[in-house]
């Protein structure tokens, strides 16, 4: 029976990379796919791309091809990746240079995009946003990138094509891991079982380290060995869509039921139905069963079949965030931490900040939980607090006051302030609507090497 090898060699935009080399080196694999982006980071990406045509793409892919292409190139690993961001050609030209620096030959690179719809938004201006309910005319004037999450439909004609890498824009990170699937087993939408399975393990892999114990481990409840030697995880799946989750012998970190269980509920908001631009799966029949240490298998999934919608990222300038932050120490400093708070608060109403919303937090103490929490688990001494006070406003001259009166606390009191830090900037948010699957086409340009 058939069987594949796919691996997951970045969960976020900054992972680290040798983890991604030591599965590539010891994995067996056929596919490692690099899941880079999330919804802020391709609105960031659209505004690098306004100032340079030639940038827009993740900042890390550079050094990540230097580390990994030829190493794939000689283990017959195919990388699929989201690493093309805003600006997926770009990032195209940038790995064929790459490759040539390295002495690579027979490489074939593609671009998949098309999620890009900046270009007639205004068409949507009528439609509601979905975190508030408005119509999209309200932001009009502030949009600065419009992202379709796209499925896998362009990844599957690039391996049609015989891409050795494929770098897209935005496409939902389960769809990495569904394009090789599709385009090896062949599985159509009414195999709804294979469908739900090949979600369910795009969804396991996507996050990288932490279905093999990142974010899982917890000193004292939840040990971790080897964490600082995390290794990520890959799959082998048959042409039955039966898989097991597994990682490198001798790498860090574990496989168990337990990480598995928690990395399947992550952003999943209904396990009936997480929605998919390439299949609305039902996840609430899904079973573990350890097989043997790290290796855990996962069945149980199914698929409602595909939504008639596509789900836009718009990102939007949205604001300006001052901050500060002051640290005090020693004998009473959670008082003098609130003094300076106050004397803070007072400043800018006296010198008529204009703030839209106003926070204060004694890092260490409340920062997290708020008061009404942490007064039940703490006495209230601490050795040492740290100081943030931060404020929303509309404009950068506003938002610098907040920085300018809390540095000044360093001369005017009160006692013992240090290490303060300051921040300004602009900030950019993300809201969404939905369009018809059937107005958005994919591109796909190819590449030799």
């Amino acid at each position: 029976m058939k069987k594949i090898r796919i691996g997951t060699g970045a969960g976020y935009s900054g992972d680290r990379i040798e983890p991604a080399v030591e599965l590539i080196e010891k994995g067996n694999l056929d596919y490692i796919i690099f899941e880079c982006l999330a919804e802020r980071t391709i609105a960031i990406a659209q505004k690098e791309k306004l100032k340079d045509k030639t940038k827009g793409y993740n900042p890390f892919l550079e050094e990540r091809m230097l580390k990994v292409l030829k190493i794939a190139k000689e283990k017959n690993v195919k990388i699929i990746t989201n690493m093309g961001a805003a600006n997926p050609k770009a990032a195209m030209l940038k790995t064929a240079e790459i490759a040539k620096q390295l002495g690579i030959r027979n490489l074939k690179i593609s671009a998949v995009y098309g999620d890009d719809i900046s270009h007639n938004i205004d068409k949507y201006y009528d439609y509601e946003i979905l975190e508030n309910n408005k119509a999209l005319k309200f932001l009009k004037d502030k949009i600065i990138s419009s992202n379709v999450y796209m499925g896998c439909e362009g990844i599957v004609k690039a391996l049609e094509e015989c891409a050795d890498i494929i770098i897209t824009g935005r496409v939902a990170d389960p769809s990495l891991v569904m394009g090789p699937l599709l385009y090896e087993f062949g599985w159509k939408q009414n195999d709804r079982n294979k469908i739900g399975q090949a979600v369910l393990a795009g969804h396991l892999l996507e996050c990288a380290g932490q279905v093999t114990g990142g974010y899982f481990a917890d000193p004292g409840y939840k040990e971790v060995p080897d964490l600082h030697l995390l290794g990520f995880p890959y799959i082998e799946i048959d042409e039955n869509a039966d898989f097991f989750i597994t990682k490198v012998d001798g790498s860090g970190g574990i496989v168990s039921e337990q990480t598995c269980k928690e990395q399947l509920l992550y952003e999943i908001h209904n396990p009936h139905n997480y929605i998919t631009p390439d299949a609305s799966a039902d996840f609430s029949k899904v079973q573990f069963k350890q097989l043997e240490k790290n290796k855990v298998k996962a069945f149980g999934a199914s698929s409602h079949g595909k939504p008639d919608t596509l789900k836009v990222s718009v990102g939007y300038k949205d604001c300006f965030i001052g901050e500060g932050e002051i640290s005090y120490g020693g004998t009473n400093a959670f008082n003098r931490a609130k003094l300076a708070a106050d004397i803070i608060e007072k400043r800018l109403k006296l010198i008529k900040a204009e703030i839209e919303e106003y926070r204060v937090d004694f890092i260490g103490y409340n920062s997290l939980f708020r008061d009404i929490i942490s007064n039940k688990i703490t006495d209230l001494k601490f050795p040492e607090i740290r100081l943030r006070v931060s404020a929303r406003t509309k404009d950068y001259k506003n938002a610098r006051l907040i920085g300018n009166e809390l540095e000044a606390l360093y001369t005017n009191g009160p006692a013992g302030g240090s290490g303060v830090r300051t921040y300004t900037e602009e900030v950019v948010s993300i809201c969404s609507i939905f369009i018809p699957k059937s107005e958005v086409k994919y591109i796909v340009d190819f590449m030799e090497v």
